[in-house]
């Protein structure tokens, strides 16, 4: 079955679900293209489907949606699959889509980017991937995501965008998040070349909020 035919078979089975909810969060995992914001108000009538199908393949039929992230100047547009968009919207009044990754650029940037002159990147592994960003002069200076379900194919990721923005080997920071593969492995190597490598602790890094004691919680949703 379909994610959307699960969903469904959900809100008839589950009593939780059968609440009817006037509001919902749908949160989602696709690819993100971001566009600096002077150059959508510059453009007339921006075409969203035409411009993420020219940068990305495999999305086409999902419907795209468009978010402002202002705190780095930038839109966001990702996409949903329409089936499983319809699935919620037809079961709550109101259906906010959002994409894993706005709340999590907008966190490193006001925790990590803002404090401290050091230059940092940022390696959030989930869902068999990991999302590489680093931020300059208050915009996102990098991001892409990389399959990342071997370690081996992670520590080669996260070296090579290293080197493509010129950080420095011993002074700039790297901070790993989220469910690693390999954890101790990848650690001790990417150590061996990156001298000031840092994990974070979600419990200590949102202020023991009660999400961040959940085991298994994606760093996303604790957010």
């Amino acid at each position: 079955m379909s994610l959307s035919a699960n969903l469904r078979e959900a809100f008839r089975e589950q009593p939780y679900l059968q609440s009817h909810f006037s509001k919902a969060v749908l949160t989602v995992c696709t690819p993100v293209v971001l566009v600096p914001r002077e150059d959508y108000e510059e453009t007339e009538d921006f075409n969203t489907e035409a411009m993420y199908g020219s940068v990305l393949t495999g999305h086409k039929g999902e419907e795209k949606i468009m978010r402002e992230i202002p705190e780095l100047d930038v839109m966001a547009v990702y996409s949903v699959n329409k089936d499983l968009k319809m699935v919620v919207s037809d079961n709550c009044e109101n259906v906010d889509v959002m994409n894993i990754m706005l709340p999590t650029w907008r966190h490193l940037y006001k925790r990590y980017y803002q404090n401290g002159e050091r230059r940092k990147m940022f390696a959030y592994f989930h869902d068999k991937c990991v999302d590489i960003c680093s931020f300059e002069q208050r915009r996102i200076n990098f991001a892409n995501s990389f399959d990342a379900q071997h370690a081996h194919d992670a520590l080669y990721y996260l070296l090579f965008v290293w080197k493509q923005l010129g950080m420095n080997q011993r002074e700039d920071d790297l901070f790993l998040i989220g469910d690693m593969p390999h954890r101790d492995w990848l650690m001790n190597r990417i150590a061996t070349y990156i001298t000031r490598t840092h994990t974070v602790n979600p419990v200590a890094d949102l202020n023991r909020s009660p999400l961040a004691n959940i085991k298994g919680m994606p760093y996303d949703m604790m957010l």
